[in-house]
């Protein structure tokens, strides 16, 4: 296969490179074989190479993913979307027309995501007992955005044997109010009960693994991430394994209690792409979310008065734990993620880090990333850079929940949220990531969240914190290649480099930054195949 694209405007993304003397590239299988001028690159061609015209269009490197739960987006797509209800009423409406619309038999799980009380003008969780009027007879669970905590009904608890005797768990939480159980469980209550609920049948769940690769590929990305591997997923990874249904790369990260289940189950797959799929490496949570209000904190939590007047959230790993867990990884040589949003469990996942290297072991090599940060405090950088960390800021929260970390925090904290600026500043390499499915897989909407720092109310949120254009996207594109040792291969326009690619309608660079989410993915190119076309 042999593909020349010229008469475009080219973003390389290589510091070495002068974009505006870039006229042409010419493909040659999977990989860039040249760059240069427009009539040094035609000369290449022969009868078999495709010329492609591009009129003036952008192209730069294809985004990677640098965390996001792919299995889960492609599961939600089978579940009842409340992204647009406004009261409990409207989920109730949501959920009704699910079952009618699916045809949903007595005693047959419903599930419903994107879930969020800041949302609704009731302002609280909605209780098991407003979901029992709803339909007594299924299971209901009605999981937050963050996928973090959630509402059960009466049938739910049931079917998962919650009962007002059963104990919160280390790091999660039952709620219960004069005894009695609420439907709602946060943290490791909520994600350990959840792994039981059954999966859907073969057939669904692989047409949806399809679709949910279209919509990453329609926001031009070619590498995703599979960012919690549980042991319940593993037979369904051998299964779309087995059945080559993978177009895009996914990277997974195995939880960490499963580890010894790869060399059985993924031997081809360790630090190596094999039909597309790869084990990077172990993921550990340390915290929650602070738009839950379940995010580990130094300093207590504000404007609450349903809790102690000192609230800071919690962990949910013992520091012995977390040293455990990291030294796993390093011994195996697989990298280590930590979902840490509070300050508290940043500080904890760079104090454990600290104490290994100490003990002589060189945590660098594995490059540790730190998923989230949305709360990793300024004082923290400096060891960050030091211990060879690398953040992954979820950096569109500013835009989604900055109002709601205001209000949880105060302006001037709330205002330090996703540090890039400072980041930036300490020349710390970081990435940068949506979570899919917390919200849509949007690169180019998280650039704009990058450098304007809009919340929805339309506040300036952290003025200091506001970088480049062209630091955005290294964070989506060539840091996001390093942080999964594949720099020799994605993230650039570079000869040798796979052609992992995607044409635009407007150069970012060039347009208002106003104007930069509304910049439109025409065609995404991977390994030198069209994947995806704007119709």
């Amino acid at each position: 296969m042999k593909k020349i694209l010229y008469n475009a405007s080219f973003i390389t993304l290589e510091d070495t490179v002068e974009d505006e003397k870039i006229e042409a590239i010419y493909i040659e299988n999977d990989r860039i074989k040249k760059i240069g001028k427009k009539d040094e690159i035609l000369s290449l061609k022969d009868d078999e190479t495709e010329v492609i015209d591009l009129s003036g269009k952008t192209v730069m490197p294809s985004f990677i993913d640098a965390h996001s739960h792919f299995f889960a987006v492609a599961n939600d797509l089978s579940q009842v979307n409340l992204n647009e209800c406004k009261s409990f009423n409207d989920i109730q409406n949501a959920v009704i027309r699910y079952v009618k619309n699916n045809k949903i038999e007595k005693d047959q799980w419903i599930i419903a995501n994107n879930y969020d009380y800041n949302n609704l003008k009731e302002g609280r969780n909605i209780t098991k007992e407003e979901l029992d009027k709803i339909l007594p007879n299924n299971p209901i669970v009605i999981k937050h955005k963050s996928g973090h905590n959630g509402v059960l009904n009466s049938r739910g608890l049931e079917m998962l044997n919650i009962s007002e005797d059963t104990l919160s768990p280390e790091g999660g939480r039952i709620e219960k109010v004069d005894g009695k159980l609420t439907g709602y469980l946060e943290e490791n209550a909520f994600i350990e009960n959840i792994k039981r609920i059954p999966m859907k049948k073969e057939e669904e769940m692989l047409n949806n693994i399809k679709k949910a690769q279209e919509k990453y590929a329609s926001y031009g990305i070619t590498t995703v991430q599979e960012g919690y591997l549980s042991k319940e997923l593993i037979p369904i990874y051998k299964k779309i394994i087995e059945k080559n249904v993978l177009d895009l790369d996914v990277v997974a990260y195995i939880e960490e209690k499963s580890i010894d289940l790869i060399k059985k189950d993924f031997k081809e797959n360790i630090k190596k792409y094999s039909n597309n799929f790869k084990i990077g490496g172990i993921k550990i949570f340390l915290d929650g979310s602070p738009q839950a209000r379940t995010a580990w904190m130094r300093t207590p939590y504000i404007n609450d008065k349903t809790v102690e007047e000192k609230y800071y959230g919690y962990g949910t790993m013992k520091d012995s734990r977390v040293e455990e867990a990291i030294k796993k990884a390093y011994n195996a040589n697989l990298q280590i993620l930590a979902h840490c949003n509070g300050d508290m469990a940043a500080e904890q996942y760079i104090n454990c880090i600290d104490n290994l290297e100490k003990a002589g072991n060189k945590i660098e090599k594995i490059r540790p990333v730190l998923i989230h940060g949305q709360l990793l405090d300024i004082d923290q950088l400096d060891e960050v850079k030091r211990l060879g960390i690398i953040p992954s800021f979820f950096v569109a929260h500013v835009y989604y929940w900055g109002d709601v970390h205001i209000k949880n925090f105060g302006l001037e904290r709330a205002e330090k949220i996703s540090p890039a600026g400072s980041s930036s500043k300490r020349n710390i390499l970081y990435t940068f990531h949506q979570d899919s499915p917390v919200i849509e897989p949007n690169m180019f909407e998280t650039i704009w969240c990058a450098v304007n720092r809009k919340t929805k109310e339309g506040k300036t949120l952290g003025e200091n914190e506001k970088i480049s254009v062209i630091e955005a996207i290294k964070a989506l594109t060539i840091n996001a290649a390093y942080e999964y040792f594949e720099e020799k291969d994605k993230g650039s326009i570079k000869e040798g480099k796979l052609a992992n690619l995607i044409v635009i309608n407007k150069n970012p660079l060039k347009v208002n930054k106003d104007e930069i989410r509304d910049i439109k993915v025409l065609e995404t190119i991977k390994n030198g195949k069209t994947i995806y076309k704007l119709n």
